[in-house]
């Protein structure tokens, strides 16, 4: 069963679907003193370039450059981590190929419950770990320098707290005579 409110915006479209036809926009016509004048010298536009060589200088360096200053944290809180975790998987990767060489030298080792083939697959997955817990702090490092750089291109976009949202009903003609009713959500930015 089709709710009413469904039916009623149908026939609402229906009813007004003749009002509703395509207008053609004359683009040449458009003249430049028409256009709304954009002041960006007073307003906070920050240099791309500028953020983007902090940042790979010193890491947040371009954030506080930003006026994004609460981004730092997250940043070095970010590489902290990493290299916590490298020096981790390092140890565990160091202890595990020492016990696999005292293994191999017929010696006691501090890996009695693992032969010889768990001691291998041990070693190359605390390697591995290792090994990607370098290319995450290189990513780390990327981010920090994109996330500079497109902030400062957004800085020069006016965020307005004022959105208009409209439900309207559309009915257009398709290929081969048949036509199309539907609702649209229009967003206005002033």
């Amino acid at each position: 069963m089709i709710p009413k409110g469904i039916i009623a915006i149908f026939i609402f479209a229906i009813c007004n679907s003749t009002n509703l036809q395509a207008q053609e926009i004359d683009t040449l016509s458009l003249d430049v003193r028409e256009l709304p004048e954009i002041n960006l010298k007073g307003s906070n536009v920050k240099d791309p370039k500028k953020a983007t060589i902090l940042s790979a200088i010193l890491p947040g360096a371009g954030q506080v450059y930003n006026g994004m200053a609460w981004k730092v944290p997250l940043i070095y809180g970010g590489f902290a981590t990493n290299i916590f975790f490298i020096d981790f998987n390092n140890r565990r990767y160091l202890a595990l190929k020492e016990g696999l060489f005292q293994l191999d030298d017929g010696e006691p080792n501090n890996f009695p419950n693992l032969n010889r083939d768990g001691l291998v697959r041990q070693v190359n997955f605390w390697r591995r770990n290792r090994d990607l817990n370098y290319f995450l702090f290189i990513g780390i490092y990327a981010l920090n320098i994109v996330d500079a750089h497109v902030d400062a291109h957004l800085s020069s976009f006016d965020v307005s707290e004022d959105l208009t949202f409209r439900f309207e009903p559309v009915f257009e003609n398709l290929w081969a005579g048949t036509n199309m009713m539907g609702l649209s959500l229009k967003i206005n930015f002033k």
